[in-house]
């Protein structure tokens, strides 16, 4: 880790380094800095595998031009790194600035945008994320959230419950858009004068537009309100059904507690989960009414 914050310090002459990763847990996980240039600030990400930058940089060119989206400045290999240099996109995010429904309406405004983009080439996919796609990986996350039964404290009645929306009222995907797979309100950016960025675009790829909207509605809904939630699908142009949204939401959190389980080594803490656990009971008991 110390070589990565050298690199960043290399390419910051004109002031300290200002780490923006977070807790970094994942293995290959990104890290990412502000740096100071004679320019003004930047933002650094150094990736975590080649593959990720890969996967960005081609989401990136394929929709150049759309409003909304990071803008890089260089890129390029230091030894083993490879990283990017992007222009500063702002110091806040739609989490920290909760009661700003003007800046939640862009952020919808941008995944309508990216949806209704004509080229399809963000993917090397052939048929992308479709409706039997979902059917069958929805399944395969919960049986997969068993395995970590014990770990997360998950009960069997909730786990089978779960199967069962996952069997028989699996969410509605349409055909398959360019998405971005993880709109979460901390990749929504916010600069001083208000302008709205969807960073982190590593996941991008051909997924129905209810996957993105589903997660950005929740995921707002839980940081912000219910308001802000109203504000995005405003921008949207669309509001997702509520019947529907509750399915995606099953699948949604049944997804992250695999993910948090999978990269957590160790501890026995249950505490991590306790949010997700919420969400995931609460969906699976809408579905059932």
């Amino acid at each position: 880790m110390a070589d990565v914050v050298q690199l960043a310090e290399r390419m910051s002459p004109r002031g300290s380094v200002q780490d923006l990763s977070g807790p970094v847990r994942e293995l290959g996980a990104n890290r990412v800095f502000r740096i100071w240039t004679d320019d003004g600030p930047r933002v650094l990400k150094v990736y975590g595998t080649p593959a990720r930058e890969r996967r960005e940089l081609r989401a990136l060119e394929v929709l150049d031009g759309i409003e909304g989206l990071p803008r890089i400045l260089d890129r390029g290999r230091d030894d083993e790194f490879v990283w990017a240099v992007f222009a500063d996109a702002g110091r806040w995010n739609l989490a920290t600035l909760p009661e700003n429904t003007a800046l939640t309406k862009k952020a919808g405004e941008i995944l309508r945008t990216v949806h209704t983009a004509t080229n399809a080439r963000i993917s090397n996919l052939n048929r992308g994320i479709d409706q039997e796609w979902v059917e069958i990986d929805f399944r395969s996350t919960v049986r997969r959230l068993r395995r970590y039964r014990g770990k997360i404290g998950i009960t069997e009645q909730l786990i089978e419950a779960a199967e069962l929306v996952a069997r028989d009222t699996t969410p509605f995907a349409s055909e398959p858009r360019p998405a971005h797979t993880d709109p979460k309100p901390t990749n929504f950016l916010v600069d001083d004068e208000g302008n709205v960025t969807l960073v982190n675009w590593e996941w991008a790829t051909l997924a129905p537009p209810e996957w993105d909207l589903s997660k950005a509605v929740w995921l707002v809904t839980r940081s912000s309100g219910p308001g802000a939630a109203e504000a995005l699908q405003e921008g949207y142009g669309r509001r997702i059904d509520p019947a529907q949204l509750d399915r995606w939401v099953v699948y949604h959190a049944a997804m992250g507690l695999v993910f948090e389980a999978e990269r957590r080594v160790g501890g026995r803490s249950r505490e991590p989960y306790e949010q997700l656990l919420a969400e995931l009971r609460r969906a699976v008991a809408a579905t059932a009414t």
